[in-house]
């Protein structure tokens, strides 16, 4: 017999289904249509399939900015992968014992991640500031004065220092993804550790970190997904051209620059369509990555 969907399940899915399409999915379908098309003669849209990709990938005026931009995403997403994520699975272990003023850390570490970028991006500007930013006084104070550097106008610098501050701001969100799944370990674990003898290390090596593992992947996923979508922080301290040099580039400042166009630099929106076709693409096999790798390691544990 032919079971019915329900038609109350419709009607509730159907209002967010709509918002999703109108919001998400219909301008999605149109960019992938545009990075698909080129300007004919005339000023009308015309089909010319995947031929700026192809331009994306080798035309000078094109690759040369895009390879430089994905290399240094691909280092912008190292960064927080190798700092962001660990510091936050320390903070999260140490701050689910029970120590004193443990709320009130937790609220000053995760207070960056609900401000504004822009504030984030002049703040920083500030204190960097080679002329009156407090960083020299303050490496001054413990006698590193001859450290200092103008971080953020250097090329060799400029990235990882903006990294860094992206570190900052951002590590109270995997800090509480690692708290939710830490607090959800029986206590019956530690409590048979406590009897073993097992010291803090051991009870993380052995009990905490492997029960946090698919924590550990989803928090690297949404790394890797807002890594390579990330704009506003370079936009916000280095303008559009993500200086000094292009030096802080990234996939999304090249797709502003390309799409809107900047100073004498006009504004291609197929070309633009196109860096954003990229950008879903690498993301997509980043994701599609972790996915087929989770699922190997589920069938894995079932054998």
């Amino acid at each position: 017999m032919r079971t019915r969907f329900p038609t109350h399940i419709a009607v509730f899915l159907l209002p967010a289904v709509a918002i999703y399409s109108v919001f998400m999915i219909f301008p999605l379908l149109s960019s992938l249509w545009l990075s698909l098309n080129n300007k004919s003669g005339s000023g009308e849209a015309l089909f010319v399939g995947l031929n700026n990709y192809v331009k994306l990938f080798t035309a000078p005026e094109f690759s040369q900015s895009f390879w430089n931009a994905l290399k240094n995403n691909v280092i912008f997403f190292v960064v927080h992968m190798l700092l962001q994520n660990p510091i936050g699975l320390f903070l999260a272990v140490l701050l689910t014992r029970r120590l004193s003023g443990s709320s009130f850390y937790r609220a000053v570490i995760f207070t960056p991640t609900i401000l504004s970028v822009v504030i984030i991006g002049f703040a920083w500007k500030l204190i960097l500031n080679p002329a009156w930013g407090i960083a020299t006084g303050i490496l001054s104070t413990v006698g590193l004065r001859d450290w200092y550097q103008p971080w953020l106008g250097l090329e060799s610098t400029s990235l990882v220092t903006l990294a860094l501050i992206s570190v900052w701001q951002n590590i109270g969100i995997p800090m509480m993804l690692f708290m939710a799944a830490l607090i959800r370990i029986p206590s019956e674990f530690y409590e048979a550790a406590r009897v073993d003898g097992a010291s803090p290390w051991v009870v993380f090596w052995k009990i905490q970190l492997p029960l946090v593992l698919p924590t550990v992947g989803i928090v690297a996923v949404l790394t890797f997904v807002g890594n390579f979508n990330a704009f506003d922080l370079i936009y916000a301290t280095q303008g559009a051209l993500a200086g000094p040099n292009f030096s802080s580039d990234i996939l999304g400042t090249f797709f502003y620059r390309t799409f809107f166009g900047n100073q004498l630099q006009p504004g291609d929106p197929y070309m633009g369509a196109t860096v954003a076709g990229v950008m879903l693409l690498v993301i997509l096999v980043g994701v599609l990555f972790y996915m087929v790798a989770w699922q190997r390691r589920m069938q894995d544990i079932q054998y």
